[in-house]
């Protein structure tokens, strides 16, 4: 079981804790496998009021870590992998506690819509936010489209998808990503400082507060998860990943016809 993501419970309050400062937390098949565990844990510790997810270094996450991209060693399939990949995240829907993410340097990827999944989101002025996957030949495939979309509207969800646009922390805050921008020296304190309030608030207010905002976004959700399901299943056996991938081993421009 790897220690680069763990869980630590004081009180009323979580923390889970993204630590692989090299790679600025970029996530690989066990980091996924311990988050899922956590999130099952605290499913079934309604002790917990709160849970504060942070990271070690400079960044929350960049992402998925692209040198474990290709080194599976497990048996399970593409499509099995993206299934236990929706199932494991969907945990957070299962926990009674609000989830609030304190993101500095890089969100990327499949960690921004994570953290697009959690229920309160707070910004250091140095966060920055990225959807890169097109460049990679796939397409964003963890939920969060869906969140981003009910927030910011078509615009700016295909700037981000299909050109992999960069977003500051000012641009998030100004389009509701997240809802504060703090200096990098209190966002951990700004954070317990939120879970504390809500920790200390009415619990059963709380968990029913939560089911109801989440019943809003989660067909949604669940409706862009099973597209993503087939879609990324097919592009990952279509002609033009197959270019993608021959293309940069052989340090080439692809060539792509569309198929």
């Amino acid at each position: 079981m790897t220690d680069r993501v763990r869980l630590d419970i004081d009180g009323t309050i979580a923390t889970i804790t993204n630590d692989d400062v090299d790679k600025h937390n970029a996530f690989d098949d066990d980091m996924d496998v311990r988050l899922f565990e956590i999130l099952g844990e605290l499913r079934d510790r309604p002790e917990v009021r709160a849970v504060v997810w942070r990271g070690e270094g400079p960044s929350w996450s960049s992402g998925r870590d692209v040198t474990a991209i290709g080194t599976n060693l497990t048996e399970l399939t593409h499509h099995e992998l993206m299934v236990r990949g929706h199932q494991g995240i969907q945990r957070l829907w299962e926990i009674d506690a609000p989830v609030i993410v304190a993101i500095q340097g890089w969100a990327i990827g499949g960690s921004f819509q994570r953290a697009l999944l959690c229920d309160i989101r707070i910004a250091a002025t140095d966060a920055r936010f990225m959807l890169p996957e097109l460049v990679h030949g796939v397409i964003p495939d963890t939920g969060g489209i869906s969140v981003l979309y009910e927030m910011c509207g078509h615009g700016l969800v295909s700037d981000m998808v299909l050109t992999g646009r960069e977003l500051s922390a000012e641009e998030a805050l100004n389009h509701g990503i997240v809802s504060r921008v703090v200096r990098p020296d209190v966002l951990d304190s700004t954070a317990y400082d939120v879970a504390e309030r809500i920790a200390t608030a009415p619990a059963m207010a709380v968990k029913l507060a939560r089911r109801m905002i989440g019943h809003l976004a989660r067909p949604a959700q669940r409706a862009s998860m099973d597209d993503e399901l087939i879609y990324q299943t097919f592009l990952n056996r279509s002609d033009d990943f197959a270019e993608y991938l021959a293309a940069r081993t052989d340090g080439r421009e692809p060539r792509y016809r569309g198929s």
